[in-house]
């Protein structure tokens, strides 16, 4: 089926528009969040595309990060 967009290739497309659009918004929990669902739009892109280690790896650790940050936020905010 060459040149058929299948539903991981949308997964693909989704994630990258996530994030983008992550970085368009002003408050940063909100930044972190969308970018987290980005990220794991790219993670099972990359699993279902390969698996794509260069995408999966970085994307899990950009998890990591994000759900420390927002961790950070909340204990913060008490």
């Amino acid at each position: 089926m060459e040149g058929q967009v299948n539903w991981v290739d949308w997964v693909g497309y989704a994630a990258s528009a996530l994030i983008v659009v992550s970085f368009l918004l002003s408050r940063l929990s909100l930044v972190r969040a969308v970018n987290v669902v980005g990220c794991v739009c790219f993670v099972i892109y990359g699993a279902f595309k390969g698996p794509l280690w260069p995408i999966i790896v970085p994307n899990v650790i950009l998890i990591c990060i994000h759900f420390y940050a927002l961790w950070k936020l909340k204990v913060a905010a008490d």
